[in-house]
């Protein structure tokens, strides 16, 4: 079963949930920014593949799941850590190479796991997680559980056989997994109409027998129902689901492009930045009533704390020592 249109949000907009949303995405956002910094003054290494603009697809689904729910991302995965509520001082300690890193500095950014919270990680091979995500939910099916996998990944993963695969068997074998397809519409810099013959995203599942739907997902309230509604089945059900979130990166796919600026025009950018996905549910708080101004700068005052606190411990962090080369490797 499939359907092309989800219901107009009906989550009921308290202080205290819209507090949580806006601080999660305002955090996520900072973090962000913060990172470009420490990329450009050299403290970052490696690849960085920033969520600017998607923040309400992570922080909207995340806030659907219980702690001992799990969440599995590609490498553009920041957002979808903090959002599942990893330290936001380790994270950035493993962006810096540090020993006090989620992955003792040895992931970095494309890297980030976090049993604690039960993030399973970022993963750098495009579509390569999404077997993972279906095993994850095959060995909880497997324990007798009622935990869901939600399996975050771009529209670069679909034209991939893993992606296939992984949504025959979840289908086959009625894994408790939801597929969340954050369309940005370019994968690494190819538009999806150069890429795939069927743009609709969410119709793959239709191939599989899984309900699937789109959302908009610069919504965050819109994705919170539309995942909310997708995990309350799975987890009763037992079944998939697929979710075709569509939304817009602001940043190039990483800071080797920076702007992005090769395969799509100024004037789309800067369309997309007026459906910000923060700026507009700033404003909707401030419309409706839930939130004032004086909620707004203390919101932000605390991520911009939060953040250069991480810093801060990131750059207190040793580095690894060199033997560590040697440890949590499998060897004879």
């Amino acid at each position: 079963m499939a359907q092309t249109k989800t219901a107009a949000p009906s989550t009921r907009l308290d202080a205290e949930l819209a507090r949580r949303l806006l601080a999660q995405m305002s955090l996520i956002r900072r973090f962000e920014e913060k990172a470009a910094e420490m990329y450009a003054l050299g403290k970052i290494g490696g690849f960085l593949h920033l969520y600017i603009g998607q923040e309400a697809v992570a922080v909207g689904a995340m806030s659907t799941l219980r702690p001992d729910d799990y969440a599995i991302s590609s490498y553009r995965e920041h957002g979808h850590c903090l959002a599942k509520g990893s330290d936001t001082r380790r994270v950035m300690a493993e962006l810096f190479g540090r020993r006090d890193g989620l992955s003792k500095g040895k992931g970095g950014s494309m890297h980030l796991f976090d049993k604690s919270v039960n993030f399973l990680g970022g993963h750098a091979i495009v579509g390569a997680h999404l077997p993972l995500a279906a095993g994850a939910a095959f060995a909880i099916k497997y324990q007798g559980g009622d935990q869901v996998v939600l399996c975050f990944f771009g529209d670069g993963a679909v034209p991939e056989g893993e992606f296939h695969e992984s949504l025959n068997l979840a289908a086959l074998w009625k894994l408790p997994v939801l597929f969340i397809c954050e369309n940005n519409r370019y994968a690494m810099g190819t538009s999806i109409e150069r890429a795939l013959a069927q743009t609709e995203i969410w119709r793959f599942a239709e191939n599989y027998g899984i309900r699937g739907e789109t959302v908009d997902g610069m919504d965050v309230l819109a994705v919170r129902d539309s995942v909310g509604r997708a995990v309350e089945r799975t987890r009763r059900e037992r079944r998939p689901a697929f979710i075709e979130a569509r939304t817009y990166r602001f940043r190039g796919h990483s800071m080797r492009d920076p702007a992005g600026a090769v395969y799509r025009t100024r004037d789309e950018v800067e369309r997309e930045k007026q459906r910000d996905p923060i700026q507009t549910f700033s404003e909707r708080c401030l419309r409706d009533g839930v939130l004032g101004e004086a909620d707004m700068r203390i919101i932000e005052k605390a991520a911009n704390e939060t953040v250069e606190e991480a810093v801060a411990f990131a750059e207190a962090s040793p580095e690894p020592p060199a033997d560590w080369l040697l440890t949590d490797v499998y060897k004879d």
